[in-house]
């Protein structure tokens, strides 16, 4: 072989490599943009470029010595780097989530390991000052061998991970050759078991750093708020001996705040300095002020930019410079469709705006460090982090065991791997890696220890050694949950009590038990397809228990991988088994709050509004005094917020109703938490459904944000004397007309004919048939009593059991049907069940049309559900209707599609759009576009129309798909539309929820009445 086997020995984690140290970027003089720009110092050289490259599908098929200096590579392809190769046809991409994508054998991997040899040319020349070179390697996966000029330089793994050589002695000036042999599995595998792609090679940045003979080789930086100052720590090692170092801090506008000159000493190799600032300014999400910090010596700057924080817990609560703190966060993959995980920075600001305008405050780096420069950005642009270690084990949860059960496979996990002391100096390596490279950004409130690997000896290790090398920050480790019960660990140093998806139960069996520790939901409401359903509970929750810290939605972003478009322009995403893998987990890496391309999903924008910065309190119509909350943590209303109201009436804004009523020049300082009062001036209407709406808009220029973003809003519904929609009442109250019709009836059919209609209605089903109005024939197919709907992602537990009730091919039949007529129309009166293959009647519905002399259809519906069976999907009636009605026209709850537990995106309206606009195109299709809390609709084209009022509210769908459509595609791009317009008027549908991984959907939200009423009108219509 041609290489020594470190990838299968866990005593070899890196030959050769330099001690870990802090992230930094040397200059020769200060350097304000060592953030986004950090390639403009003159010490470092950036070697991201076009690479030569060759892939092996074996180890073993690596025979020649292509590292060396006069190699001939002319069988070699090309590649980016940085880069994956499987997203330039080597290899093939892969999905799993907790199983291992081999046999776990440790430290053994597959024998047919595949690996790519890279080979680098490029020109360097010395810098007198600089004569020393390190090479910088930011992110290998798995492993990687390293040559210089035909010299072997080193070997390490550790994918997310910086790797740093020294190659002074191997670089010449002029032509250079990079060797890098890069294997795809190697013993650290078994510790990167995370939730992603597997993809393989150079995905982060490579460069080299010319340094000075002597000079600062690491700092630690600790900041310490004393009253009214703030004293900063600095450890500082040097390479040889301290040398003389000048260290100054700015303020953000530039002016020097304090300074410290350092003496060389050649007899240590190590100082600790301490400055003081003055009334400094601290760095919270909010206002995340930094302060420049210079270290100067031997003609080399590092610049750095400085926090001043501080984060504690008193008393089961976490503070944050003093203040109690909520965690508004989000987990975050390096993640793109084109891309796979190498992240540019581009990309990352592409998220960390599209975060910030969308009120998240936290990310947790699932489950691996992030890019370094994340870090900064992060610092600069204010989010709180949890910095994860490279660990995730979660695949021995899957290994075979007689008693296959929760509890046996649990109380195992640890065995493999985290109780396991062959594995602790590889878990040690992880967190000191992620420790040591990150110590110094202020953003980083948390280190998390890794991620689903449960708990043992190694993780007791790491834990100690992270609080014994930084007693500034928390610490978190979910997995602790996860033991040997016979056994007994310390747990004393994990500072959190971390859960992932519990159930309100659970939580509140927590809180109940008098604990130690704060609560963090590290993740919570899976955002998977249609979902998720619960942010508003979860967001009351945090509020009410102060030592609830908040949470971090899984995940930011649907994980998958570009395939071009369509012939008609679709685009296509392929995610697990899309690749002829034998081993995935399917589409369970679609579950982001935006899209692969980012746009957002509507939990993101259900998110924003959850969060927004400002709440409404309170409305007194009577006194026009409306209370408000300022929700920020640090920032006084008149520094951010502008606020203005406007009036509704049936959907239409009332004239003249909209007002600044607040804004950064007339009013006095709101702190946060605070409420205050507004008085409104103003008169409502007193008929017509009214809601009064507040908006909270930027009103200071932030460049992450349009000018006038709005944070959110609010609204509430107003009483006065008459509070039916106006317009819907008009469609109730249609009088019923003069004309006679007739009736011509027969064992299987009612006709009805009217002067401007004829109506089909079937008695065996209790259904129309056909409904043609004014010569329009509406009804392309009969109607349905409609149960079921295109399962969500969220649904995929709960779909067994309504697939086992039979509720996916349910249909109505009759039992008994009676036709009346009066001088204003016919009632057919149909005493019908639900019924389906095998199971018992599932509904018994006694259910009334009634069709007046004009061709209105009333319908009333009194429905007893068999108790024995599950909370339905849905009730309500499904049409298919002419294609050309295409529009349609609804007061409820919108523009976003909305469900019972899924409406905070959307707020009471009269809205119109076409159908295609109304369907949500989730990557794997499902159920999609529902609005809810509807008073009345009309679905249209420019000749004529149909409207739906209901006696009360509901809920409805309009859809060019239909739902089998949607069950029975495995992606979107694969969809084909309708021949009808699909109309689905309901009842109610069940609760979104979030349980494609976390709790069942709450009671609450369940559609489990066991006896209800629906009682709704059709109106066909001509517009001439």
């Amino acid at each position: 072989m041609i290489v020594p086997r470190h990838y299968e020995n866990l005593r070899v984690l890196h030959e050769n490599t330099m001690p870990a140290r802090a992230y930094y970027i040397p200059a020769s003089t200060r350097n304000r943009h060592v953030v986004e720009k950090r390639e403009s110092s003159d010490r470092i050289q950036m070697l991201n470029d076009t690479w030569k490259f060759k892939y092996y599908s074996s180890i073993y098929d690596v025979k020649d010595a292509f590292y060396g200096e006069e190699f001939d590579a002319w069988e070699f392809g090309e590649i980016p780097v940085p880069g994956v190769w499987q997203m330039y046809g080597y290899d093939t991409h892969q999905y799993t989530n907790i199983k291992y994508p081999f046999p776990f054998d440790p430290p053994y991997v597959p024998q047919k390991n595949p690996c790519g040899a890279y080979i680098y040319d490029f020109y360097y020349e010395k810098d007198i000052e600089a004569p020393k070179s390190y090479l910088n390697f930011e992110g290998v996966d798995s492993c990687f061998y390293v040559w210089l000029n035909g010299n072997y330089i080193g070997y390490s793994q550790v994918s997310h991970a910086t790797t740093e050589f020294d190659v002074s002695d191997s670089l010449k000036v002029g032509k250079n050759r990079l060797a890098v042999l890069v294997i795809k599995w190697c013993d650290g595998s078994y510790l990167e078991d995370q939730d992603k792609f597997r993809m393989s090679g150079i995905f982060r940045d490579v460069y080299l750093l010319k340094r000075p003979i002597n000079g600062i080789r690491d700092y630690y930086i600790k900041t310490n708020i004393l009253g009214e100052t703030a004293e900063v720590s600095i450890e500082i090692s040097y390479f040889e001996n301290i040398a003389d170092t000048d260290i100054v801090i700015l303020n953000r506008d530039g002016t020097e705040v304090t300074r410290k000159r350092v003496e060389g000493d050649e007899q240590k190799d190590s100082i600790t300095v301490k400055l003081i600032i003055e009334n400094p300014i601290l760095w919270n999400a909010e206002t995340h002020y930094l302060y420049s910090l210079y270290l100067e010596s031997n003609n080399e700057v590092i610049t750095e930019q400085l926090g001043i924080r501080e984060i504690k817990i008193i008393d089961k609560v976490v503070y944050l410079n003093g203040k109690k703190i909520k965690f508004h966060g989000v987990n975050r993959h390096d993640s793109d469709p084109q891309t796979g995980f190498t992240i540019s920075v581009s990309q990352m600001m592409k998220d960390l705006a599209l975060m910030k305008q969308h009120n998240i405050n936290a990310i947790r780096t699932s489950h691996y460090p992030n890019a370094p420069i994340f870090y900064q950005l992060c610092d600069k642009y204010g989010f709180m982090v949890i910095d994860e270690a490279d660990i995730e084990s979660h695949g021995p949860m899957e290994f075979y065991y007689q008693d296959n059960t929760d509890e046996n496979k649990f109380a195992r996990w640890n065995e493999a791997i985290a109780d396991n002391p062959e594995w602790e100096a590889s878990i040690l390596d992880r967190v000191q890696l992620c420790v040591e490279r990150d110590k110094n950004r202020p953003c980083v409130l948390i280190w998390s220890m890794g991620n689903e690997s449960a708990y043992g000896c190694n993780f007791e290790k790491a834990l100690a050694w992270t609080k014994s090398r930084d007693n500034t920050r928390l610490t978190h480790y979910e997995s602790a949950l996860y033991r040997n019960p016979s056994k007994k660990y310390d747990f004393s140093n994990l500072d959190l009590y971390s859960r992932m998806y519990p159930s309100f139960e659970d939580i509140y069996k927590y809180l109940n038990s008098n604990p130690d520790k704060p609560f963090l939901l590290c993740e919570y409401c899976h955002a998977m397809g249609n979902g998720p359903g619960d942010l508003e509970d979860y967001y009351q929750l945090f509020m009410k228990h102060d030592i609830m810290c908040g949470g971090f939605v899984w995940e930011w972003c649907d994980h998958a991988i570009y395939q071009g478009k369509t012939e008609d322009g679709k685009e296509k995403y392929f995610y697990g088994g899309d690749h002829e893998e034998t081993v995935h987990d399917s589409n369970f890496c679609m579950d982001g709050l935006v899209y692969p391309d980012r746009t957002p999903h509507t939990a993101l924008k259900e998110y924003k509004n959850v969060y927004r910065p400002v709440r409404l309190v309170s409305f007194d119509k009577k006194t026009q005094e409306a209370v408000f909350e300022n929700c920020f943590d640090y920032t006084e209303l008149q520094d951010r917020i502008s606020i203005h109201y406007e009036i509704e009436k049936d959907g239409i804004k009332v004239k003249n109703s909209t007002e600044i009523i607040w804004d950064t020049e007339e009013h006095l300082p709101i702190k946060p938490g605070e409420q205050f009062k507004i008085k409104i001036n103003t008169v409502f209407p007193e008929t017509g459904k009214v809601y009064l709406k507040f908006y909270y808009s930027l009103a200071t220029y932030d460049h992450m944000f349009s000018l006038g973003h709005c944070f959110g809003f609010d609204e509430i519904l107003i009483e006065n004397e008459d509070s039916r929609n106006q317009s819907a009442l008009q469609w109730w109250d249609r009088k019923p007309g003069t004309s006679a019709i007739k009736i011509q009836e027969n064992e299987e059919r009612v006709l009805i004919q009217g002067l401007d209609f004829t109506y089909s209605f079937n008695k065996l089903t209790g259904m129309p048939e056909t409904m043609c109005y004014d010569g329009k024939q509406y009804l392309q197919r009969p109607m349905e009593v409609n149960i079921w709907r295109a399962p969500t992602d969220n649904d995929m537990y709960l779909k067994k059991e309504w697939l086992r009730a039979g509720y996916n091919h349910a249909y109505s039949r009759t039992y008994h049907t009676v036709v009346k007529q009066d001088k204003s129309g016919i009632s057919i009166n149909v005493q019908m069940g639900m019924v389906a293959e095998v199971v018992q009647r599932i509904l018994t519905m006694d259910v009334t049309w009634y069709i007046d002399n004009n061709g209105m259809v009333d319908i009333v519906m009194h429905v007893k559900k068999n108790a024995e069976f599950p909370s339905l999907p849905r009730f309500g009636l499904r049409m298919f209707l002419n294609k050309s009605l295409n529009r349609v026209s609804y007061f409820g709850m919108g523009p976003e599609e909305s469900y019972r537990d899924k409406c905070r995106a959307s707020s009471h309206g009269l809205y119109t759009c076409n159908i295609e606009d109304m369907h949500e195109d989730y990557i794997r299709p499902q159920e999609n576009g529902s609005h809810y809390d509807c008073d009345y609709l009309t679905i249209f084209n420019q000749a004529y129309g149909l409207a739906a009022v209901g006696e009360k509210s509901f809920s409805f769908n309009a859809s060019a798909y239909t739902q089998e459509e949607l069950e029975t595609k495995a992606h979107n791009f694969e969809l084909e539309k309708s021949e009808y317009s699909v109309l689905c008027l309901d009842y109610a549908q069940n609760g979104i929820g979030s349980n494609s991984c976390g709790p069942k959907v709450m009671e609450y939200y369940e559609f489990n009445e066991e006896e209800f009423d629906f009682h709704v009108k059709l109106a066909p219509f001509s517009k001439n």
